[in-house]
C-alpha cells in the first residue's frame, strides 16, 4: 500500500531526472553535486536531494565521496529514448488526475489535457506553434510501437504470412519492424490519407518500395484494402468505445476471406500478472483521453464472434504489461 501511496513521487523523480538531463551528466561521471547544480541550475542542496532520490530508484549511485555516476536502472534508461518520452508525456495524465473524481464526473466529450494532446489536429498534424508537441508525439509513437512490435515478434510467428496490412498503422513503425524481421513479407499500411502519405517514405527507406503498399482512407467508413492474408490492429481497438470498435471489427471481417486472420495487439484488461496496467492505468488513461477502454480477452473474443469471425485465441507475450495478442480467424 505504501508503494501505491508514494508512487506518484517516484514518477516525479523520474520526470525530474529526465527533464534535467541528469542521466547524460551521470553517464560522463563521476560528477559532483556542485557540478550537477551548475548544469541543472539548482542549488547544491537541491541537486544533492535529486541525486539521492535518483540513487534510491537505482538511477544514480555514489561511487566515491561526492562522485556520482549512473545506477543500473539509469544505465538502461539513458539509452532508451522511448521510455524517456513516455516519462515526459505522462505529465498530461497526471495533471488530469489531480482531482480524479472530478475527472470521472466529467462528460467524456469535455476536453482534457490528454484528449487535446491526442487529437489529430493538435498532435499528429500540429501547427508550427505546436511543434514541440508534434515532435513529442512522433517520438512517443515510434517508441511505443517498437515496444509492441517486439512483444508480437517474441510471441507470434509470421512464417507463412505473405502479405500483412496494418490498419491504423500511422507512420509505419509496426509494419517496418515486422517487415525487417521477415524479409520475404510484404507489408501495407492503411490510415487517414494525410497520415499514410508520411508512412510511405519511412517504409520505402526501411524495406524498399517493392515490398510496401500504402492506402489512405477511414477504417470505419471505407472498404478495407483486400489481398492481404493477415491484417493487424496495433493499439487501435482499445482507443475506441464499444460501438465504433464493433463497427471496425465488422468492417475488417467483411474484407477477409475465410481462413484469413486478424491480429489484435494492445494492453488488455484482466491479464494475469498485468492486472493494474489494464484497468487501473489504462482504465484512467483512456477515460482521460475521452474514448475507449481496456478490454479483457474474453470481451474481445465476444466482439470478434459478433463481427462474424469463426474463432479467436489469446497469445500472451513475455511482457503483458506492454501488450497481449488475440488472433482471430475469419
Amino acid at each position: 500500500m505504501m508503494d501505491h501511496i508514494v508512487g506518484f513521487t517516484y514518477s516525479q523523480v523520474l520526470k525530474a531526472v529526465v527533464e534535467s538531463e541528469l542521466l547524460d551528466l551521470l553517464a560522463n561521471g563521476p560528477i559532483t553535486a556542485g557540478e550537477v547544480a551548475h548544469y541543472t541550475q539548482l542549488s547544491e542542496d537541491a541537486a544533492l536531494a535529486l541525486l539521492r532520490a535518483a540513487r534510491a530508484l537505482d538511477l544514480a549511485e555514489e561511487v566515491v565521496s561526492d562522485g556520482w555516476m549512473l545506477g543500473q536502472q539509469g544505465a538502461v534508461l539513458v539509452a532508451d529514448e522511448g521510455t524517456q518520452a513516455m516519462i515526459v508525456h505522462h505529465r498530461l495524465l497526471y495533471n488530469d488526475l489531480v482531482e480524479p473524481l472530478e475527472l470521472l464526473r466529467k462528460n467524456r466529450s469535455e476536453p482534457t489535457q490528454l484528449s487535446r494532446y491526442w487529437s489529430y489536429a493538435g498532435a499528429l498534424h500540429g501547427a508550427a506553434e505546436r511543434g514541440r508537441e508534434t515532435q513529442e508525439y512522433s517520438r512517443l509513437m515510434a517508441a511505443s510501437q517498437r515496444y509492441v512490435a517486439d512483444q508480437v515478434l517474441a510471441a507470434f510467428s509470421f512464417r507463412g504470412v505473405q502479405r500483412l496490412l496494418d490498419i491504423g498503422g500511422g507512420h509505419g513503425a509496426f509494419a517496418a519492424r515486422v517487415g525487417g524481421a521477415y524479409p520475404r513479407l510484404s507489408v501495407g499500411v492503411f490510415d487517414l490519407p494525410e497520415v499514410a502519405g508520411s508512412a510511405r517514405a519511412m517504409l520505402e527507406d526501411a524495406l524498399g518500395a517493392q515490398r510496401i503498399s500504402v492506402h489512405g482512407g477511414n477504417f470505419f467508413e471505407d472498404t478495407i484494402p483486400q489481398g492481404y492474408d493477415m491484417v493487424s490492429l496495433v493499439r487501435i481497438l482499445h482507443d475506441h468505445d464499444d460501438e465504433p470498435a464493433a463497427r471496425l471489427l465488422a468492417n475488417i471481417r467483411a474484407s477477409l476471406e475465410p481462413g484469413q486472420r486478424l491480429l489484435i495487439a494492445e494492453p488488455m484488461a484482466r491479464i494475469p500478472g498485468a492486472e493494474p496496467m489494464g484497468e487501473a492505468f489504462f482504465g484512467f488513461y483512456l477515460w482521460a483521453m475521452g474514448s475507449g477502454r481496456a478490454r479483457s480477452p474474453a470481451e474481445i473474443t465476444a466482439m470478434l464472434k459478433a463481427a462474424g469471425f469463426a474463432k479467436a485465441r489469446l497469445i500472451t507475450g513475455p511482457q503483458p504489461v506492454i501488450a497481449s495478442m488475440v488472433v482471430a480467424t475469419a
